[in-house]
């Protein structure tokens, strides 16, 4: 087997405190290591993290997957309902030798209530290193490809391979999950320059703004219909006065840039925002509490920004700065904005190493699914070429200071192609 590897790896609540002790060991042997939660002892339904793993070995964005619950037992039941995976439950490294050289077994389930921690990196070390090589385990694995395949035929005997399940699968879960927007990569859907407008945030966020700049953003909004202008908190209330004869929203970005301050200095200046007009706020998350994985904090600079929005029925959305984080983190930042009550979830803030990107949006658009977030985009968007492609992924709302060449691309027909990345 090659090294290093990319192991996906969860538990349930059970099976946390395991977890927790088994990455540093997997990752001091050199592989790579993707934490699918859970990232609490809250209670949790142990199938979820069995099938995200499942999901990821299937997909081919991991080699191994390791589930752990409290028996090891219902993780291994619910990966094997994934075309493609192989999992198996191992107490011992017999078990694991065995799983791996006789079965192929790609996903490891392991019980927290048999195992103690030394045990536990026995068997992944014998997971990790053992092969499937002998011609007869090799022909008998081929075997249970070929009962997996005839049990997943189509009503016309058309015999579908786990491959095209997987395809199938994904499909329909990017259809559901972006609200029906079409998968990265797909034909784009048209969009009219009516409809590209009524996404647009109308941004302006540059440090040396004017009052002058504002009253010509507000002016633009409001000749081309956008969606609303997002401004700094301090230029909230000259604005709302500029677009009091107007559909134009007033949004407002909090903690900008860098979200590095006290959560309740977030949650009061969105109130300054609100009482002055705002009916949106963008907040920017705490980044390095969410990459230092205390959640806790996160959650409570959210929260408190949300509850803000809430007192005066405005909606909140969370920036992730998207070009900081590793995959898990936007993952987890997805999860904690919703535990918290947001209504969406924001790329950048244009002020990072990097803006949206359409796998981000994807990335996002899935996890947020569950709670039916909207997922804005922002940074680096320039053409209408760029709208296309950020709403194929499953955007709903997109913030640019680009807004009139977009919109007016959209009217004229050019760029109709998606070109290149968001930045």
């Amino acid at each position: 087997m090659k090294h290093p590897l990319a192991i996906a790896i969860a538990s349930d609540h059970g099976g946390y405190d395991l977890k927790q002790q088994l990455i540093p060991h997997l990752q001091a042997l050199g592989h790579r290591v993707e934490d699918l939660g859970t990232n609490s002892k809250d209670a949790v339904d142990y199938p979820r993290f069995a099938l995200a793993v499942a999901e990821r070995v299937a997909a081919g964005a991991a080699d191994i997957g390791i589930v752990i619950d409290g028996a090891g037992i219902g993780s291994a039941m619910t990966a094997n309902k994934v075309p493609g995976v192989l999992a198996a439950a191992c107490y011992n490294e017999a078990l694991a030798r065995n799983a791996r050289e006789h079965n192929n077994a790609n996903v490891l389930t392991l019980g927290a209530g048999q195992i103690d921690v030394a045990a536990a990196r026995a068997i992944a070390n014998i997971f990790l290193t053992t092969e499937c090589t002998a011609d007869r385990h090799l022909a008998r694995v081929k075997l249970i490809r070929e009962a997996e395949g005839r049990f997943m035929s189509s009503g016309s005997g058309v015999q579908l391979s786990p491959e095209d399940v997987q395809r199938i699968a994904e499909r329909v879960k990017q259809l559901i999950g972006a609200g029906g927007a079409s998968a990265p990569g797909s034909m784009p859907r048209p969009l009219s320059a009516e409809q590209v407008a009524q996404m647009i945030d109308h941004t302006l966020l540059k440090p040396e703004a004017t009052p002058a700049d504002v009253e010509k953003l507000c002016a633009e909004a409001k000749k081309y219909g956008f969606w609303s202008v997002c401004v700094n908190s301090a230029y909230v209330k000259q604005a709302k006065a500029l677009l009091r004869d107007s559909r134009v929203k007033v949004c407002a970005v909090v903690g900008f840039p860098l979200g590095a301050m006290e959560p309740q200095i977030k949650a009061l200046e969105a109130r300054k925002a609100l009482r002055d007009g705002a009916s949106e706020i963008d907040m920017v998350i705490n980044i390095g509490a969410l990459k230092a994985k205390d959640d806790a904090t996160v959650l409570r600079d959210i929260r408190g920004v949300v509850e803000s929005c809430k007192e005066s029925r405005a909606k909140c959305k969370v920036i992730l700065e998207t070009a900081l984080l590793n995959e898990e983190e936007k993952v987890r930042a997805c999860e904690l904005s919703m535990k918290a009550g947001a209504d969406f979830v924001k790329t950048s803030t244009g002020f990072s190493s990097g803006g949206a990107t359409a796998e981000d949006i994807a990335l996002m658009a899935r996890t947020v699914a569950p709670r039916k977030l909207g997922v804005k985009a922002s940074g680096g968007i320039r053409t209408y070429a760029d709208v296309v492609k950020m709403v194929n992924a499953g955007a709903t709302r997109i913030g640019c200071s680009n807004s009139i060449k977009i919109v007016e691309e959209a009217r004229t027909g050019v760029a109709q192609q998606p070109a290149g990345k968001g930045y």
